[in-house]
């Protein structure tokens, strides 16, 4: 892609363009939000479905001339019911921010209770935060990891849900490198009779390929983004069965957005349906086996991982142990100057401010894409490794940045 029809109109955005292009070609992605899709996906998204208003489901729209948006949007729930065992898929949500508020709005009323995990200890915005729209809508009570273990103590989640009795208890986080146990999590609102949201906009493509656990037959609903480990179009998803469908299409639309961006939906049709090929189960394995090989190399490193280790497609460190002195916005600047590119984070127990907090976040789904195995991930650990002790250093910066650009040359992403 070289965006010559672009450069014609607009040179200036053209030349952003293709340095965002040359940035991920040349730099290595561990946000664990993010990862690079095919471009297939790619070129789905930018077909001529960007110009068409599809207001309405399949079959049932408010505007003519949607028969092969249909077709497309047919397309996507079949593959998504078939991806995750589903018995009811709603493809249309902008963002998994989005299906979730569609989630709260098809039962909740203002006023409501949600209990969530706290975003320090790895929640999401979008489960309650105060600055987000289901804290101001929403009365929000929070659990928390076990300061101790780093993980979910879910005798303490029941209590708390017995002592609050939340009207609907989400499950699902944004930086838990564990598994989640969704059937704890069910029992506990069973027991006070509230719903269960589990969010698994991390792992919807380690759940699809059957390297985590399924909420989907245990929770009431279950929401999702559709970029990041299923590599699909950008976007959101909602699942539940049939007692609700009627009350989430609803919330979807017309309740919390008008149009579906069909060119979106195009993206997650085609990137679902390459999940449903067999190399994808082998690259969801493989992105969790190259997370383990990173978290382990990265404590042989002497760096402190949340929990002591990691499930999923991510790694949580706590600088504070062995760089007391370093935040991880620190870490953050001096890895993305050295081509690594992943977030500073919150820890359980935080004592610094989000902006400027005492962890790092990686992730290997981006990495994974790419076609790193377990020694590049060793490899790539041990870079981390050494900016982390020397970030201030612009020798080591430096250096590494050389030996990123040798990984990125053996692993090259889009030519």
């Amino acid at each position: 892609m070289n965006y010559e029809t672009v450069r014609d109109t607009n040179p200036t955005i053209a030349d952003t363009l293709q340095e965002e292009r040359t940035r991920q070609n040349e730099s290595l992605s561990m946000i664990a939000s993010e990862n690079h899709v095919s471009e297939a996906v790619m070129e789905a998204q930018s077909s001529e479905l960007t110009n068409k208003y599809a207001e309405g489901y399949p079959g049932a729209r408010y505007y003519g001339g949607c028969e092969f948006a249909d077709e497309v949007e047919e397309l996507a729930i079949e593959y998504a019911k078939e991806l995750w065992d589903a018995d009811h898929v709603n493809v249309q949500p902008h963002s998994g921010s989005q299906a979730n508020m569609s989630v709260y709005l098809a039962v909740l009323e203002p006023g409501d209770t949600i209990l969530s995990l706290d975003l320090n200890h790895g929640g999401h915005l979008s489960h309650g935060h105060p600055a987000n729209f289901a804290g101001q809508i929403y009365d929000v009570e929070q659990y928390e990891v076990n300061p101790e273990t780093g993980y979910i103590d879910y005798d303490e989640l029941h209590e708390t849900a017995e002592h609050v009795e939340p009207d609907i208890i989400v499950s699902g986080y944004s930086a838990y490198p564990r598994e989640v146990e969704f059937e704890r999590v069910q029992a506990a609102a069973d027991a006070v009779g509230a719903y269960h949201l589990a969010d698994i906009a991390h792992i919807t493509g380690l759940v699809a390929a059957g390297v985590h656990r399924s909420p989907v037959g245990i929770a009431d609903f279950v929401t999702g983004s559709t970029h990041k480990t299923i590599r699909a179009g950008r976007g959101g998803i909602v699942m539940c069965d049939e007692e609700h469908a009627d009350a989430v299409d609803s919330a979807v639309f017309p309740g919390t957005q008008g149009g579906p961006a069909m060119h979106n939906v195009a993206g997650k049709a085609v990137g679902f349906g390459e999940a449903l090929e067999p190399a994808f189960e082998a690259y969801a394995e493989r992105t969790v086996s190259n997370a383990k090989a990173l978290g382990d190399r990265l404590q042989e490193h002497g760096l402190s991982l949340v929990s002591g280790g990691t499930d999923n497609h991510l790694v949580l460190v706590d600088l504070r142990p062995s760089h007391p002195n370093t935040t991880g916005k620190d870490v953050e600047e001096a890895l993305e100057a050295a081509g690594i590119v992943l977030n500073a984070n919150t820890v359980p127990g935080e004592t610094r401010s989000p902006f400027d907090p005492s962890g790092i976040r990686a992730g290997t789904p981006g990495l994974t894409t790419r076609g790193f195995e377990e020694d590049a991930c060793r490899e790539v650990a041990d870079l981390i490794g050494e900016v982390v002790d020397a970030p201030d250093d612009e020798a080591v910066v430096s250096a590494t940045r050389d030996r990123v650009d040798d990984l990125t040359d053996s692993y090259p992403l889009y030519t």
